[in-house]
């Protein structure tokens, strides 16, 4: 929408604002006098660099082949992310207690942990903590989910990254529990992304005792590797259970039957309401369950007695055979499969890119053809704006080349002017390499918004080369003068669009942090594709420009 307001303002408004605003009297102004000779001054030396590099125009290939290659290899090295993660001044913590915790120890435990933080960050702002299972709660009652609030960046020293990175070691040392600091990622689709742990990596398999068999194999290595600070899985066969294996046949020569055993495990276990009572105005129920001692160990169920047919009391245990058993409390499905989620925190230093890499990896060394894998939460938004942006970049450069095969009248001028592509390239990701950044949604965008910034000066110089050509002019003379003669727009264009990104480059403002990237690909971009386009596009356009014919003139007697 800007550049095509852009485009109707120059072509209707801007015109009309030259006639009035310009001189009345002919000639120039003082300040033209006194800066004209610097730039003729430029546009001569600029010319004769360009006549020197085009005895050797041939190197103009050899640039564009190092700059394709340096892009291969930087985009290996970088890492990448969604977005890098701003500084919200909260982190979100989940605490995982053991199987069979009961709600007054989960509060118990949280009430420390609210404490400890309290105590040891000075940054708080406040704590807030909610324990699952509760009054009207949801959730296991193992679990809660103490927040942390945070004064202002500007009022402290260290970083939220930094917080709970130091946070996140030093709450290790609540054994009885498994904490987790989570900080809320800066894009995420659903609330589920947005709480969740960084990487998040799905095993899934049609049958669970595989998943039960490769879980603890799976979980070692994910944190043996250095890529993660910590790491959990959802999937947990860790719910203590009793099997009952009733012996039929010595159940009918005692005179029982399966429903009797049944029957009386379920009355001294189960705490079924039989009946209600009133007594001084208030309802009270009948509930049928043995003492609170008599129904604490597994054991306790082969002391039971079962009456037979003819009133004689049965052991239990001569019936019954007990098999101990863990399994999970959830069973989960992702795809028509039994799933289970690794779950990871980064360790210092590396980005949801690298994690997913590391899981990859350690799923090629561990994983049969049975199992399938795929990603989920912030990991999966990660992976599906990657082929998205691939997409864009694609699409971006089809169009760019139809409109301005339709714009010149050739297949072969496009491809001139598609040659700043790759230089721009280069420069954006040179720039993010030194000053630290990652590949992320922004700098992604940034590269998008340079394949249209840059042909422009490929546009500005291939055109008037051809104009050139036509009052009768060679390709090499053509070109040299267009150059020379579009250094001032180029320059004044660039310059301002560098200009003009520079604040973001250098991050001013609050939630700067995931603009920094954005800024950074825009400028490097643009300047390092405006020094190489001069030199580069001329030589191009010696090779490959179409042949355009002379222009016609009228003769006259």
């Amino acid at each position: 929408a800007a550049v095509l307001i852009s485009a109707f303002v120059s072509l209707t408004i801007t015109p009309v604002l030259n006639v009035y605003l310009n001189r009345k009297k002919p000639g120039h102004g003082k300040f033209y006098d006194r800066t004209e000779p610097f730039f003729k001054g430029m546009e001569n030396g600029y010319k004769r660099m360009l006549l020197g590099f085009m005895k050797i125009r041939w190197a103009a290939w050899v640039i564009i082949g190092i700059c394709i290659v340096t892009i291969y290899l930087i985009l290996n090295t970088l890492q990448s992310e969604i977005a890098p993660l701003e500084d919200r001044s909260s982190i979100r913590f989940t605490v995982t207690g053991a199987e069979g915790t009961s709600f007054s120890s989960m509060l118990t435990l949280t009430d420390k942990i609210a404490d400890y933080l309290n105590d040891s960050v000075p940054e708080r702002d406040f704590i807030f903590a909610r324990v699952s299972g509760g009054f009207g709660g949801g959730g296991a009652v193992n679990s809660a989910q103490p927040r942390l609030g945070l004064v202002e960046p500007n009022l402290r020293n260290r970083s939220q990254m930094q917080i709970a990175t130091d946070l996140q070691k030093k709450l290790n040392r609540f054994n009885d529990a498994r904490i987790f600091a989570v900080q809320e990622q800066t894009i995420s689709v659903g609330l589920a992304s947005r709480g969740s742990l960084p990487v998040q990596f799905v095993l899934q398999n049609l049958e669970l005792a595989k998943l039960k068999e490769i879980i603890p194999k799976f979980l070692e290595e994910v944190r043996k590797d250095k890529t993660f600070s910590n790491a959990d899985v959802n999937l947990k066969f860790n719910k203590p259970e009793i099997q009952l294996s009733i012996d039929r046949t010595k159940v009918k020569d005692l005179g029982l039957s399966s429903q009797d055993v049944v029957s009386a495990i379920q009355s001294a276990f189960s705490g079924g309401r039989l009946a209600y009572f009133i007594m001084k105005g208030y309802q009270y129920p009948v509930i049928a369950q043995v003492d609170r001692e008599d129904r604490n160990q597994p054991n306790d169920i082969s002391r039971l007695y079962v009456r037979n047919k003819n009133g004689d009391n049965i052991p239990l245990s001569s019936v019954v055979h007990l098999e101990s058993s863990s399994n999970p409390t959830t069973l989960y499905n992702f795809n028509r499969y039994k799933a289970a989620t690794i779950s990871a925190s980064l360790a210092d230093g590396k980005t949801v890119g690298d994690g997913i890499k590391a899981m990859e990896a350690i799923g090629k060394r561990l994983l049969d053809e049975s199992f399938q894998t795929a990603l989920n939460g912030a990991s999966r938004d990660y992976a599906e704006s990657s082929s998205n942006i691939a997409f864009a970049f694609g699409l971006a450069l089809i169009l760019i080349y139809l409109v301005l095969s339709a714009q010149f009248e050739s297949f072969k001028d496009p491809i001139i002017i598609i040659c700043t592509v790759p230089l721009a390239f280069c420069g954006a990701l040179l720039s993010l390499y030194l000053f630290n950044q990652t590949i992320n949604i922004f700098s992604e965008i940034g590269m998008i918004m340079l394949i249209g910034l840059v042909t422009k000066n490929g546009i500005l110089i291939v055109e008037f080369a051809n104009q050139k050509k036509e009052i009768g002019l060679n390709k090499m003379n053509a070109v040299v003068e267009a150059a020379q003669q579009r250094l001032r727009p180029i320059l004044m264009t660039s310059l301002a669009t560098s200009l003009g990104a520079l604040p973001i480059a250098l991050s001013l403002g609050a939630g700067s942090t995931s603009r920094i990237p954005l800024g950074i690909v825009i400028v490097g971009g643009i300047l390092f594709s405006l020094i190489l386009t001069l030199f580069v596009i001329p030589a191009v356009y010696t090779y490959i420009s179409s042949k355009h014919n002379l222009k016609k003139m009228d003769v006259t007697e």
